[in-house]
């Protein structure tokens, strides 16, 4: 799939928003190929400093998840400022089919509710993201708490509440703001109706969780779970320590991968007298969960007398199904590496920042073809402005050096 006929080739979608789920939304959608224009303030948003940072203190995080879009830097405190907001929003360009999208996640600015905009144009495809359905605040870390994913997450010696690292409620939200959009834009090609949909992060973790079944759980009477660790619940899988310091996750989820575990290991005998003795079968997936402390102790020792290497060379080409630990920065060196080769094929790509140097940024992963949708261009703030306004709002370049000089625009 070419540059040109990706799915949303000749869509503009306006975004104005900040932090994970909206801007990684949008990210999704130009690299769908849709003109993203991101509308911020002057100085940039709540997170246009945000960790992590380079050593200049310019935002990585800022940078990666808002490449490939033209940012428009406005006065949105001014009038003539939120006018011009209003106008881009709602503008109608040469294929109004294919304009009129908005993703906000804003709060409390009165030109930008829905009211106001559909009074300048009714079929609006217009997305917000809030914190809780009642227009509570929220982020990912408060409404994970509120979850109580928290409370079967970490070491299972642990009393506190333990968080996880990656934003998965912001990303996943994400996700569901995309899905509205395209079904906002399908709403549109068949009723000419516009629609606005609200997607609260609360929403999304709370019907994620129990959509997974863990608050039906929690009802039965064995009552909610505990922590276990890195054990996999319902089934056997853990971490083990090699020899030279390394670790690997080992699964064993199917009576396939038991079987192949087992005999990679050598511990074919070795199990065979523990059903035994325990009068159990291990080919089932329950045992092997209620037996998952004495499996651990058992392959243990073999894990612990071998390198990565040697475990690699073991248990390649089986049917085991594992993975060696790795940290972000082995990651990142092994992707730099192949990208300044040449060889990179997968979903990390370089990226080449005047502002931010060398960027590792992630391809949709979404595969058309057998391809991924590369090519995405580093974002600087405002850098579009004056471009985008006079593309779109026709404005000249007297119009806009007046706005520039009164402040409403940047230079």
């Amino acid at each position: 799939m070419t540059a040109t006929s990706r799915p949303l080739t000749g869509f503009t979608v306006v975004e104005n928003d900040s932090f994970v789920a909206a801007p990684s939304a949008c990210l999704a959608l130009s690299q769908l190929g849709a003109e993203v224009i991101k509308i911020d303030p002057l100085k940039g948003g709540p997170d246009i400093d945000r960790w992590p940072i380079t050593p200049e203190g310019r935002s990585i995080y800022w940078g990666t998840l808002n490449r490939g879009k033209r940012s428009v830097a406005i006065d949105l405190r001014s009038e003539e400022g939120q006018e011009l907001a209003q106008a881009l929003i709602t503008a109608t360009g040469e294929d109004p089919a294919k304009t009129g999208i908005f993703v906000t996640n804003n709060v409390g600015r009165s030109f930008l509710t829905d009211e106001a905009l559909r009074a300048r144009r009714a079929d609006l495809i217009h997305v917000k993201v809030q914190g809780t359905a009642t227009g509570g605040p929220g982020v990912d870390y408060t409404v994970n708490a509120e979850t109580g994913i928290p409370g079967i997450t970490g070491p299972a010696e642990s009393p506190r509440p333990a968080n996880h690292a990656l934003p998965a409620w912001d990303l996943l939200c994400g996700q569901a703001v995309v899905s509205s959009v395209l079904a906002g834009l399908l709403q549109r090609s068949t009723t000419g109706e516009g629609t606005y949909s609200e997607i609260a992060l609360e929403d999304i973790a709370l019907a994620t969780v129990a959509n997974l079944g863990w608050y039906t759980e929690a009802l039965q009477p064995a009552g909610e779970r505990g922590k276990h660790g890195n054990h996999i619940f319902g089934t056997f899988g853990t971490d083990f320590a090699t020899a030279d310091g390394s670790a690997v996750m080992i699964t064993a989820i199917t009576t396939r991968q038991w079987k192949a575990l087992v005999e990679a290991t050598g511990m074919t005998a070795v199990v065979d007298a523990l059903q035994t003795a325990l009068g159990v079968d291990l080919s089932l997936e329950e045992n092997r969960y209620a037996q998952r402390e004495t499996l651990e102790a058992l392959l243990k020792p073999w894990f612990a007398a071998r390198t990565l290497d040697e475990v690699t060379q073991a248990l390649s080409g089986t049917a085991v199904l594992w993975a060696p630990y790795r940290s972000i920065g082995e990651v990142a060196t092994e992707a730099a590496a192949a990208s300044a080769a040449g060889t990179a094929t997968g979903v990390l790509r370089g990226l080449d920042s005047d502002r931010l140097g060398q960027m590792l940024v992630g391809a949709n992963p979404i595969r058309f073809d057998g391809e991924y949708l590369t090519g995405e261009r580093p974002t600087v703030l405002g850098e579009a402005t004056h471009e985008v306004l006079s593309q779109k709002l026709g404005l000249t370049q007297t119009e806009l050096g007046r706005l520039s000089d009164s402040g409403v625009l940047n230079s």
